[in-house]
């Protein structure tokens, strides 16, 4: 069997409301540096998440669609220096949310509420191999993240109206990972770490646009670490199953700024437990063309249905279908499809549920091209 990974329809990414638990989108995903030769990758993804619910508050007046869509861009590039020794770069979008509550009328209890994140990171890898079986890989990731967050409706009580503003910052973590393969066999497991990465974000606080504190403060945010664990094998000719679980410590996002946390008892304008996500598949060569697979994904549920408004799912089932056309000996483009059934939640503050979410889903598709150099 060639060796190479036939599975494709990875390439697709989601916010929390579509595919990976707390705000991730990309899973930060580093599968460039386990290519052979020199390899320059372009992705491109859109995610439709649907997700409405029944404000209780309101008698079962429905919240409308509070998920937007949204984008994600990422570019890849990797070159080998020698047999044993290769680098790479990586462009992504690793963390977001793009949370908006219609007008108060519709959703007395959460109508008006915003939840913007943006995020833009770089990642230098270098991968070393100790022999055709054993290799390290690790490098430094730069990341930069910014946010707003606006609180409006019934269900935050006096805060109702509270605007919290963080300003763009830029820190460095690290990757940390190994890999044992066999060729032959087309089969390879790769244990990768990311660190947690700590960003001081200057914040301005407002409550119906007048300001609450004597200036911009800082704020300590750390976006999570996290471990993924991939595997791949084949079966059968031209043949290969795959699979990953990744698990995610997002407790540790804690977003608490000086008013907001003097008004609370210190509370966070984030609650998001830590996530587990497991997928499974199969990939298959039709020809030396063509080649497919489909896999099936779930994000494990926290326990308690009950979650933040700014993120109204509690996990997630999913299936993806992809399929790649090597167009010529340098370049390939891959396509894939995913559907999301999100898990039912009740969104609430203060431990108490102010309306419910169930029945809702997200459509994500991907393109992802490739080029060998």
């Amino acid at each position: 069997m060639k060796y190479t990974h036939l599975a494709i329809a990875a390439l697709i990414s989601g916010a929390t409301t579509v595919h990976a638990g707390g705000l991730d989108r990309s899973n930060q995903d580093i599968g460039i540096i386990f290519e052979s030769g020199n390899r320059f990758e372009l992705s491109f993804g859109n995610a439709s998440p649907s997700i409405d619910g029944t404000d209780i508050r309101s008698g079962g007046q429905t919240t409308g669609n509070v998920a937007g869509d949204f984008n994600i861009l990422s570019g890849a590039l990797r070159y080998k220096l020698s047999d044993q020794l290769s680098v790479a770069l990586i462009v992504d979008e690793p963390f977001g949310s793009d949370i908006s509550y219609p007008a108060i009328a519709t959703s007395p209890s959460f109508g008006g509420t915003q939840a913007n994140v943006d995020s833009f990171a770089m990642t230098a890898l270098a991968r070393y191999n100790f022999n055709s079986a054993f290799s390290v890989h690790g490098g430094l990731r730069y990341q930069e993240i910014e946010a707003a967050v606006t609180l409006r409706g019934a269900g935050y009580g006096g805060l109702s109206g509270y605007r919290g503003d963080f300003e763009s910052d830029g820190a460095v973590g690290y990757v940390l990972g190994a890999a044992f393969e066999k060729p032959e066999l087309a089969m390879r497991v790769a244990l990768t770490y990311q660190s947690r990465i700590r960003h001081d974000l200057v914040t301005t606080e407002t409550i119906n646009g007048a300001p609450v504190t004597a200036g911009p403060s800082s704020t300590r945010v750390e976006t999570p670490e996290s471990l993924n664990l991939e595997f791949q094998s084949g079966v059968a000719k031209d043949t290969l199953v795959f699979g990953s679980i990744r698990y995610a410590r997002h407790s540790d996002t804690i977003v608490s700024p000086a008013f907001f946390a003097s008004q609370t008892g210190g509370a966070s304008l984030t609650d998001i437990e830590d996530s587990t996500d497991y997928e499974i598949g199969i990939g298959r060569r039709f020809s030396d063309q063509w080649s497919g697979s489909v896999a099936f994904g779930y994000q494990t549920e926290n326990g308690d249905d009950l979650v933040s408004p700014l993120s109204p799912t509690d996990g997630a089932r999913y299936i993806s279908v992809g399929a790649k056309y090597q167009a010529t000996e340098q370049f390939d483009i891959s396509v894939g499809v995913r559907y999301t059934k999100l898990g039912d939640a009740r969104a609430a503050t203060q431990n108490v549920g102010q309306a419910t979410f169930a029945d809702n889903s997200a459509v994500s598709v991907g393109v992802k091209m490739g080029y060998n150099f």
